[in-house]
């Protein structure tokens, strides 16, 4: 696809919508929309200006300019993405939804909330929790990412196990589509058979169907009482097995972690911490237990210490902090570690954790990867933060990192599961998935893609490419 290049005319017809200030070509900040949290040179494009708007009527109106003048749009919220979903590959216009962060309304009685795409996350669950609710998203990057972007990857997390992913929260979504059509689908209804449902269809498009501009979320409430546990194996597959017993026993856990002994020894050195059995390879699931009653509570408590003690835990303590800390802060230690860390996402049937981690040792070992892995274990979610401990240039570090997933991507399909759990495919995915998903699937995305998006402006060269 051929694109044109941004004219001094078409800059001030930008800035004439969303205001002089608020259109940038400035050098120093295009520097920062170069990239999302993808540390590898190679990715990087920088965009040709940034615009900023601040309402729907905005959004739309570039978007029918980019139409018009054919300049390629990348959606953008906090650009906390990890598969170059942000990248502007195509240069044109980055479009950056953070002046769009209010709070429109939070309606405790009838739990629902309406908000704009650049609301964090974590002021969001803020929200809801001073009024007695609870806002179930809730990714390890809340307290930085962004609810659109949450929304455009169907981003999952630490509840997913209990409450689902970001696409489980969505009553209904206003979007503006790669036409500059202003849209609203999906509604606050709690069952719907009527017609396609488009909301769950954006949610996790990540930008290639539209632009998100406000949605209609659900909102629980948030459970009085819980506890956090960490039960501390010497044998992963030990661990690995435990979420299936808790599963089966009816506990309902809000959310199940599992950090292996190298993410534990990452972690703990970057928040300077001595973490239990750290030091003599220990390996961890996190456990975390909501209840409406003190009584219930108990009684999950009690069975879930039998559990773990029948599982073959060597310790089973209090998580506190600390631990959920050095949870949450395994991508940052990476990230300090090693700006052109990697972090790989897939995701498998629960019984078949145990297959994947029973052979990713060999495959690091074939591929000279040094990382750490922590997962979503009540949901099969699998991450291996992956190292660049060599100091491999750009592009052979890149090759390095292609060739690792041709192989766990083959054991992972070969498992039923597929390549992503929650980061989604961005640019840096895009040909590993066009390999391994079927071609039947690939041709009614593709055909969706070139139906929603005739000109292909919208996101370009993200997820699949089109004609």
């Amino acid at each position: 696809m051929t694109y044109n290049s941004i004219t001094e005319s078409i800059l001030q017809e930008l800035k004439h919508i969303v205001g002089d200030k608020y259109a940038t070509t400035d050098a120093d900040k295009l520097e920062i929309y170069k990239t999302d949290e993808e540390g590898n040179s190679i990715y990087f494009h920088y965009p040709e200006v940034v615009v900023f708007p601040a309402s729907t009527e905005e959004v739309a109106a570039v978007v029918k300019l980019a139409n018009t003048c054919l300049i390629p749009i990348t959606p953008r919220s906090a650009g906390t993405g990890l598969s170059c979903g942000a990248i502007p590959v195509h240069h044109g216009i980055v479009m950056e939804l953070e002046r769009m962060n209010q709070i429109i309304e939070m309606d405790a009685d009838n739990l629902f909330c309406i908000v704009q795409p650049g609301v964090r996350t974590v002021d969001l669950q803020q929200a809801a929790k001073a009024k007695g609710l609870l806002y179930a998203g809730d990714p390890c990057s809340a307290e930085s990412c962004q609810i659109g972007g949450n929304l455009a990857t169907n981003a999952g997390g630490n509840k997913a196990v209990k409450y689902g992913t970001t696409r489980h929260q969505i009553y209904s979504l206003t979007v503006v589509t790669p036409l500059g059509d202003v849209v609203k689908v999906g509604a606050r209804l709690e069952k719907c058979s009527t017609g396609y449902c488009l909301e769950q269809l954006i949610s996790g498009s990540e930008g290639t169907l539209g632009i998100i501009t406000e949605a209609t979320l659900k909102l629980r409430t948030l459970p009085p009482y819980s506890f956090d546990i960490v039960a501390v194996f010497d044998d992963s597959s030990k661990a690995l097995a435990l979420p299936r017993r808790i599963l089966k026993a009816g506990i309902e856990p809000t959310s199940i972690e599992y950090m292996d002994n190298r993410a534990i020894v990452i972690s703990g050195d970057f928040i300077k911490c001595d973490l239990p059995h750290a030091k003599n390879g220990g390996v961890y699931d996190i456990i975390t237990v909501e209840a409406y009653d003190q009584d219930e509570l108990d009684k999950k408590m009690e069975q879930l210490s039998d559990l773990c003690d029948e599982a073959g835990a060597v310790d089973v303590l209090m998580a506190d902090d600390r631990i959920w800390e050095a949870r949450k802060q395994f991508a940052d230690a990476c990230r300090e570690l090693c700006l052109t860390w990697a972090s790989s996402d897939y995701v498998v049937p629960l019984d078949k954790i145990i297959n994947v981690t029973a052979e990713l040792p060999e495959i690091m070992r074939k591929h000279s990867i040094d990382g750490g892995i922590v997962a979503h274990i009540g949901d099969g979610n699998i991450h291996v933060n992956i190292l660049n401990t060599q100091n491999q240039e750009p592009e052979k570090w890149a090759h390095t990192l292609h060739a690792y997933d041709d192989d766990i991507f083959s054991l992972v399909y070969k498992l039923g599961g597929k390549m992503s759990g929650e980061h989604g495919i961005g640019y840096k995915k895009k040909d590993a998935f066009e390999k391994f998903t079927p071609a039947g699937e690939l041709k009614l995305m593709k055909l969706l893609k070139k139906a929603w998006d005739p000109n292909n402006i919208m996101n370009p060269s993200k997820i699949i490419d089109v004609e």
